[in-house]
């Protein structure tokens, strides 16, 4: 073979050994997750952080996000260029499993469908409980209404922030920088929030907003076909997505989840943040099995339309 043809052999088999364990298995529990670690070894940096002064916050808490991401990185690019000298088998499997780590799509679906069983069970209590393993947001008073939104913005947000976004840069730069990407999302997820962390997390909060700029506007584009193939109205999804992605203090998360409220024609709202769409349908318990749905295309789009880019990128090269 070819070195070409070896080289998009060897990213086809990552990708989809990737894919299998994440179908097969999900997401082992925190004591095992390397994501786990990485928030664990943060919150030990974020420890001895300088507890007041603007600019020492934000130089510390920026050159502990850039020195961290660049050591891990770095590891991991020597440790599996030297696997791949030594066997090609090993190199595939072990970057496969690491791959794994970046994303994930079956455990954003059961975390959703797990709010879904319980109200579809009218446990609003237990629904807003498990709400908060998708969302930030206080969950104690959310109604029924106000949960189901919530649920069907995180899929969306999530679609991005969880599988296609560390995709992509898996398809531009390899497996290092699809865990570039998840560092960065996790430094932003644990410190890149007003509040506490308001200069500490700052520049995890732009590198993260950079890091999803494109992303998040192409898995728009993918969610507005994934509604067409889910025999949703296209053109509503287009236009609301258009209209609406503004509305988000995020420059990316409005895009995505704008693209879900055109396509199911429902209105999501944030209280006091904003409102995605118009309520032409009512929200339901049955609406999040029609984003369920929606994300689970809009997986099979993005690793679709990847392969056949990058295979068109080996040819050409």
């Amino acid at each position: 073979m070819t070195r070409i043809v070896v080289k998009m052999v060897d990213f086809s088999l990552i990708l989809m050994l990737a894919l299998l364990l994440d179908i097969a298995f999900g997401e082992p529990s925190n004591k095992y997750h390397p994501v786990s670690w990485l928030g664990n070894i943060i919150a030990l940096e974020m420890s001895v952080s300088p507890k007041e002064g603007k600019w020492r916050q934000i130089l510390f808490g920026g050159g502990v996000v850039i020195l961290s991401t660049a050591l891990i990185v770095a590891l991991l690019y020597l440790t599996l260029t030297h696997l791949k000298q030594w066997s090609r088998l090993l190199y595939i499997i072990t970057a496969a499993f690491v791959l794994k780590i970046s994303f994930s799509l079956r455990g954003l679906l059961e975390a959703v469908d797990e709010v879904k069983k319980l109200l579809t069970q009218e446990d609003l209590a237990r629904a807003r409980h498990s709400l908060k393993s998708l969302v930030s947001r206080n969950t104690t008073e959310l109604d029924k209404k106000s949960i189901i939104s919530a649920t069907i913005e995180s899929a969306a947000e999530n679609t991005c922030d969880s599988f296609t976004a560390p995709l992509f840069y898996f398809f531009i730069f390899g497996v290092p920088g699809a865990i570039a990407y998840r560092i960065i999302n996790t430094f932003d997820a644990m410190i890149g929030y007003h509040g506490e962390w308001e200069y500490l997390g700052k520049t995890a909060a732009r590198m993260d907003d950079i890091a999803n700029y494109i992303p998040a506007r192409l898995t728009g584009l993918a969610i507005v076909l994934a509604a067409g193939l889910c025999g949703k109205d296209i053109t509503q999804a287009w236009s609301v997505m258009l209209r609406d992605h503004c509305k988000t203090e995020s420059p990316n998360s409005g895009w995505t989840m704008s693209a879900f409220a055109g396509a199911l024609q429902v209105q999501l709202e944030k209280h006091q943040a904003y409102k995605l769409g118009s309520a032409c349908s009512p929200l339901l318990t049955g609406t999040i099995n029609e984003a369920e749905k929606i994300v689970a295309v809009t997986a099979a789009i993005w690793v679709l339309m990847g392969m056949a880019v990058k295979g068109v990128y080996f040819a050409a090269t």
